[in-house]
Protein backbone atom coordinates (compact mmCIF):
# COMPACT_ATOMS: atom_id res chain seq x y z
CA UNK A 1 0.00 0.00 0.00
CA UNK A 2 1.45 3.11 -1.10
CA UNK A 3 0.80 6.64 1.29
CA UNK A 4 -2.48 7.84 1.18
CA UNK A 5 -2.59 11.60 2.33
CA UNK A 6 0.24 14.29 1.42
CA UNK A 7 0.54 16.62 3.86
CA UNK A 8 0.01 20.51 3.02
CA UNK A 9 3.29 22.24 4.40
CA UNK A 10 1.66 23.04 7.32
CA UNK A 11 0.84 19.71 8.38
CA UNK A 12 4.37 18.41 7.18
CA UNK A 13 5.68 20.92 9.81
CA UNK A 14 2.74 20.29 13.28
CA UNK A 15 2.64 16.41 11.90
CA UNK A 16 7.01 16.47 12.71
CA UNK A 17 6.37 19.02 15.54
CA UNK A 18 3.80 16.70 17.26
CA UNK A 19 6.41 13.52 17.22
CA UNK A 20 8.96 16.00 18.22
CA UNK A 21 7.34 17.22 21.38
CA UNK A 22 5.70 13.73 22.32
CA UNK A 23 8.81 11.47 21.22
CA UNK A 24 10.86 13.65 23.19
CA UNK A 25 14.12 11.32 23.78
CA UNK A 26 12.40 7.87 22.39
CA UNK A 27 10.71 8.90 18.77
CA UNK A 28 11.15 6.44 16.24
CA UNK A 29 8.33 4.19 17.55
CA UNK A 30 6.25 7.39 17.86
CA UNK A 31 7.42 8.21 14.69
CA UNK A 32 6.59 5.31 12.50
CA UNK A 33 3.30 5.04 14.68
CA UNK A 34 2.32 8.65 13.43
CA UNK A 35 3.55 8.53 9.90
CA UNK A 36 2.24 4.99 8.56
CA UNK A 37 -0.96 4.14 10.85
CA UNK A 38 -2.43 7.79 12.32
CA UNK A 39 -1.40 10.09 9.41
CA UNK A 40 -1.16 7.31 6.19
CA UNK A 41 1.54 9.54 4.54
CA UNK A 42 3.88 6.96 4.34
CA UNK A 43 3.60 2.87 3.85
CA UNK A 44 5.53 0.72 6.02
CA UNK A 45 7.66 -0.38 3.03
CA UNK A 46 8.17 3.23 2.42
CA UNK A 47 9.19 3.71 6.47
CA UNK A 48 11.63 1.38 6.29
CA UNK A 49 13.06 2.33 3.02
CA UNK A 50 13.91 6.00 4.51
CA UNK A 51 14.86 4.79 7.86
CA UNK A 52 17.28 2.94 6.25
CA UNK A 53 18.85 5.72 4.02
CA UNK A 54 18.57 7.96 7.77
CA UNK A 55 20.37 4.90 9.04
CA UNK A 56 23.62 5.22 6.73
CA UNK A 57 23.72 9.18 6.43
CA UNK A 58 25.51 10.86 9.23
CA UNK A 59 23.12 11.89 12.10
CA UNK A 60 20.57 11.16 14.25
CA UNK A 61 17.86 8.92 11.98
CA UNK A 62 14.77 10.60 12.89
CA UNK A 63 15.94 13.86 11.46
CA UNK A 64 17.44 12.26 8.44
CA UNK A 65 13.94 10.58 8.19
CA UNK A 66 12.08 14.17 8.54
CA UNK A 67 14.65 15.75 5.76
CA UNK A 68 13.41 12.37 3.45
CA UNK A 69 9.63 12.66 4.07
CA UNK A 70 9.47 16.68 3.88
CA UNK A 71 11.65 16.44 0.67
CA UNK A 72 9.02 13.89 -0.46
CA UNK A 73 6.47 15.87 -0.51
CA UNK A 74 7.59 19.19 -0.88
CA UNK A 75 10.83 19.30 -2.07
CA UNK A 76 13.83 21.47 -0.04
CA UNK A 77 10.96 23.65 1.74
CA UNK A 78 9.59 20.01 2.83
CA UNK A 79 12.42 19.15 4.27
CA UNK A 80 13.58 22.51 6.35
CA UNK A 81 9.17 22.46 7.76
CA UNK A 82 9.54 18.77 8.77
CA UNK A 83 13.33 19.11 10.25
CA UNK A 84 12.21 22.05 12.09
CA UNK A 85 9.12 21.36 13.20
CA UNK A 86 10.84 17.76 14.44
CA UNK A 87 13.42 19.98 16.52
CA UNK A 88 12.17 22.95 17.50
CA UNK A 89 10.05 21.84 21.14
CA UNK A 90 12.72 18.97 21.58
CA UNK A 91 15.43 21.71 21.75
CA UNK A 92 13.98 24.52 23.46
CA UNK A 93 13.02 21.73 26.19
CA UNK A 94 16.81 20.43 26.19
CA UNK A 95 17.63 24.02 26.61
CA UNK A 96 15.64 24.15 29.68
CA UNK A 97 16.80 20.96 31.31
CA UNK A 98 20.48 21.08 30.74
CA UNK A 99 19.87 24.31 32.99
CA UNK A 100 17.70 22.54 35.55
CA UNK A 101 20.21 19.55 35.75
CA UNK A 102 23.11 21.92 36.34
CA UNK A 103 21.18 23.01 39.37
CA UNK A 104 20.13 19.43 40.84
CA UNK A 105 22.30 17.27 39.41
CA UNK A 106 23.66 15.59 43.01
CA UNK A 107 20.21 14.99 44.17
CA UNK A 108 20.13 11.02 44.50
CA UNK A 109 16.52 10.83 43.08
CA UNK A 110 17.70 12.41 39.80
CA UNK A 111 20.20 10.14 39.68
CA UNK A 112 18.30 7.18 40.26
CA UNK A 113 15.87 8.76 37.84
CA UNK A 114 18.34 9.15 34.76
CA UNK A 115 19.65 5.46 35.68
CA UNK A 116 16.20 4.06 35.02
CA UNK A 117 15.83 5.60 31.54
CA UNK A 118 18.07 3.63 30.16
CA UNK A 119 16.65 0.01 29.96
CA UNK A 120 13.61 1.88 28.80
CA UNK A 121 14.95 3.32 25.43
CA UNK A 122 16.61 0.15 25.11
CA UNK A 123 13.23 -1.50 25.47
CA UNK A 124 12.21 1.16 23.01
CA UNK A 125 14.85 0.44 20.34
CA UNK A 126 14.37 -3.52 20.82
CA UNK A 127 10.53 -3.00 19.76
CA UNK A 128 10.48 -0.90 17.43
CA UNK A 129 13.87 -3.15 15.94
CA UNK A 130 11.82 -6.30 15.73
CA UNK A 131 8.90 -4.01 14.02
CA UNK A 132 10.87 -3.32 11.41
CA UNK A 133 12.82 -6.79 11.00
CA UNK A 134 8.89 -8.19 10.19
CA UNK A 135 8.48 -5.96 7.18
CA UNK A 136 12.33 -7.22 5.63
CA UNK A 137 12.42 -9.26 2.90
CA UNK A 138 13.22 -13.01 4.33
CA UNK A 139 15.63 -14.10 1.69
CA UNK A 140 19.00 -15.63 3.00
CA UNK A 141 20.95 -13.13 1.69
CA UNK A 142 19.41 -10.39 3.89
CA UNK A 143 19.12 -12.47 6.77
CA UNK A 144 23.07 -13.39 6.34
CA UNK A 145 23.80 -9.41 5.94
CA UNK A 146 21.78 -8.26 8.75
CA UNK A 147 23.53 -11.31 10.68
CA UNK A 148 27.15 -10.11 9.64
CA UNK A 149 26.51 -6.32 10.72
CA UNK A 150 25.45 -7.65 14.00
CA UNK A 151 28.16 -9.60 14.49
CA UNK A 152 30.68 -6.87 12.92
CA UNK A 153 29.38 -3.73 14.58
CA UNK A 154 27.60 -5.20 17.68
CA UNK A 155 30.07 -8.25 18.69
CA UNK A 156 33.10 -7.29 17.61
CA UNK A 157 33.01 -3.65 17.60
CA UNK A 158 33.72 -2.71 14.33
CA UNK A 159 33.34 0.79 13.47
CA UNK A 160 29.76 1.73 11.89
CA UNK A 161 31.38 3.44 8.98
CA UNK A 162 33.86 0.67 7.64
CA UNK A 163 30.95 -1.83 8.32
CA UNK A 164 28.59 0.41 6.06
CA UNK A 165 31.46 1.06 3.62
CA UNK A 166 31.71 -2.81 2.70
CA UNK A 167 28.23 -4.03 3.02
CA UNK A 168 26.56 -1.63 1.74
CA UNK A 169 27.69 -2.02 -1.81
CA UNK A 170 27.52 -5.42 -1.30
CA UNK A 171 24.05 -5.22 -0.44
CA UNK A 172 22.79 -2.98 -3.09
CA UNK A 173 24.49 -5.34 -5.70
CA UNK A 174 22.64 -8.27 -4.27
CA UNK A 175 19.46 -6.39 -4.11
CA UNK A 176 19.91 -5.32 -8.17
CA UNK A 177 20.96 -9.31 -9.26
CA UNK A 178 18.83 -11.32 -7.11
CA UNK A 179 15.29 -11.68 -7.76
CA UNK A 180 12.84 -10.67 -5.25
CA UNK A 181 9.82 -12.32 -4.17
CA UNK A 182 6.34 -10.95 -5.52
CA UNK A 183 8.33 -8.93 -8.73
Amino acid sequence: MEHTVVPSRRALFAGFFKIGIAGFGGVLPLAHYTLVQRLRWLSDSEFTELLGLGQILPGPNIVNLSVAVGARFHGAVGAMLAFLGLLLAPFCIAVMLVSLYEQYRSLPVLQGMLAGLAPVATGLIFGMGLKLAAQLERSGWCIALALLTFCAVGLLHLALLSVLLVLLPLAVWLAWQLPRKGR
